[in-house]
């Protein structure tokens, strides 16, 4: 497997050719034609009532696009990471708010308000189902792109990271002020942090100090009334919902207070792939049963994949072991030869390096990058694609994983992987209630399921779902139940459509806030009645007041 591929969006890009936008059906493109017309005098009432409520109108009217501002589509597209949702009858917003300030959001959401239009709110756009910039009734977007400020305070090692900033942009300024402060957030520097942290957060170092949720210490948030909050204001019951509940049920974040954790000046890190051929079948059963009670310095994920055999032409599974150890080699062997001694590590196979620079390694930079790479908020690429999430509280046996390596020899799964992401340590830990997030003790890993590919026809979209669904039905006996779980910020607008176990929008929402949620859910609902009792904050899958029981 080639180097590139520490992240999905990385790997792809040696096989990703130029694509267009899929086209949707001609009744779908005609329903939003007139869903455009009838929504003109929203659309209008809106941006009058927002320039009237801006102090400064000129300064106001630099930051909105419409259909009718020739960078409304730049502006649009910017932020979108998954092409699905990027098409011509895909429904568009009727305006982009890119705010300066804060009195702008304030601004918006009375308008909003008293003119009926619906509020989405972006600071990376990479949410899984599009849901930050797509809606099915009249919408704005509110793009935080331009509240991205970041301080950080080394010494009481805290920084206060605005909703628009990037994860790249985070590491890169702490790496600024200190070589062994690091964030427990994601992989992928383009993530922006307004909605990660909000629905939990994870990456390298959750065994060590948990989710980016499980470390902020404050917050700013604007609610449905359009008063800024902050912990202490808002109280400790919405303070809890932000931190792993999605912040977009509940208001419109701001600003996150993070702790910074410690990182030694030297870290290790690994690949070791092996396929099929060479015991990847065993090596896999093995490290299910090793990788949650490795210590907490030691992360070892599995990537699964189809790839070509070098010589034959053949294809094989590949499953490539990729670490990251809180130390410097000559503590890492001896402890790999202990724990895992079946991987077969060797020296050679790991490299020393800085904290920092392991996060320009696990989003698929080279070696010796420059981190001004980490300021960069473009995507390395992006390609429509499918994902859900499990979690695995027993080891899948043999067979089940020679079920998966059958269907991973099917055509729509030449560009899928699975990402199995170990547990325990710290995540052990943590309390299920602490915060909403509650995928705790008890889960060895989990696993993300992702498929992507390059045709732009619809057939193609509905061939990749279509397989990504039978392969989650395949793995249903061998992951968590009751409920089978799943991680919100992994969106799947499968779990809980069409469900016939409740015609009710609270009885729908019960099914996918139980996955991602768990006992959770309930607490989360009783947040969101005393916030937003109407439900003005809200998207296909926001957390639903109490009064919804009845709708």
């Amino acid at each position: 497997m080639s180097s590139s591929f520490k992240h999905p969006q990385r790997f792809i890009i040696s096989r990703m050719k130029s694509v267009g936008s899929s086209v949707f059906p001609f009744l779908f493109a005609l329903h939003f034609s007139f869903l455009w017309a009838t929504s003109a005098h929203p659309h209008q009432s809106f941006l009058h009532c927002l320039t009237l409520r801006s102090e400064n109108s000129t300064s106001i009217s630099k930051l909105i696009y419409t259909p009718a501002n020739s960078s409304y589509s730049s502006v649009l597209q910017f932020s979108i990471q998954n092409p699905r949702f990027s098409t011509p009858a895909t429904p568009k917003p009727l305006v982009i708010l890119t705010p300066l300030h804060v009195s702008h959001i304030q601004a918006a959401i009375k308008c909003s308000l008293k003119h009926g239009t619906q509020i989405r709110v972006r600071s990376g756009g990479h949410d899984y189902e599009g849901l930050s910039y797509v809606s099915d009734v009249p919408f704005v977007i509110i793009d935080l792109i331009n509240l991205r400020s970041i301080s950080v305070h080394a010494k009481n090692r805290t920084s206060w990271v605005q909703a628009g900033a990037t994860v790249g942009e985070v590491y890169y300024r702490i790496a600024e002020k200190s070589r062994t402060l690091g964030f427990p957030a994601g992989l992928c520097t383009t993530l922006g942090v307004g909605g990660h942290f909000s629905g939990g957060g994870y990456g390298t170092l959750l065994r060590k100090y948990g989710l980016a949720a499980d470390n902020i210490i404050d917050a700013q948030l604007i609610d449905v009334k359009g008063r800024i909050l902050d912990r202490e204001s808002m109280g400790e019951d919405l303070f809890w919902a932000i931190r792993g509940g999605g912040g977009a049920s509940f208001g419109i974040i701001l600003a996150w207070k993070i702790k910074l954790v410690h990182v030694p000046s030297t870290v290790t890190v690994f690949k070791v792939n092996r396929n099929l051929e060479e015991n990847a079948t065993k090596l896999v059963y093995r490290w299910q049963y090793v990788a949650a009670k490795l210590h907490e310095d030691l992360f070892i994920r599995v990537i699964l994949q189809s790839v070509y055999a070098s010589q034959e032409g053949k294809r094989t599974i590949q499953a490539s072991f990729n670490s990251l150890y809180l130390g410097g080699i000559d503590e890492l062997l001896p402890m790999m030869q202990e724990s895992f001694p079946e991987l077969g590590l060797m020296r050679e196979d790991c490299i020393e390096m800085s904290w920092i620079e392991s996060t320009l390694y696990f989003f698929g930079f080279p070696i010796g990058e420059s981190l001004d790479v980490l300021l960069n908020r473009t995507s390395l690429t992006r390609p429509r694609f499918k994902a859900k999430s499990d979690y695995v509280q027993e080891p899948i046996p043999e067979v089940g994983l020679e079920g998966i390596w059958k269907r991973f020899h099917e055509k729509e799964a030449e560009s899928a992987l699975l990402i199995l992401t170990p547990y325990g340590g710290r995540m052990s830990e943590i309390s299920e209630s602490a915060i909403p997030f509650p995928h705790r003790a008890g889960n060895i890993y989990q696993i993300q399921h992702y498929v992507y590919w390059e045709e732009k026809e619809t057939a193609a979209s509905e061939r990749h779902i279509s397989w990504i669904r039978r392969f989650y039905g395949y793995m249903a006996p061998y992951v968590s139940k009751s409920p089978r779980a799943a991680y919100c910020n992994y969106r799947d607008l499968d779990i809980g459509a069409n469900n016939n176990k409740g015609n009710t929008s609270y009885k729908r929402a019960s099914i996918w806030g139980t996955k991602y949620f768990k006992s959770n859910f309930e607490r989360l609902v009783h947040v969101k009645t005393m916030v937003d009792p109407a439900n003005f904050f809200e998207n296909e899958q926001s957390i639903p007041p109490f009064s919804s029981r009845w709708k």
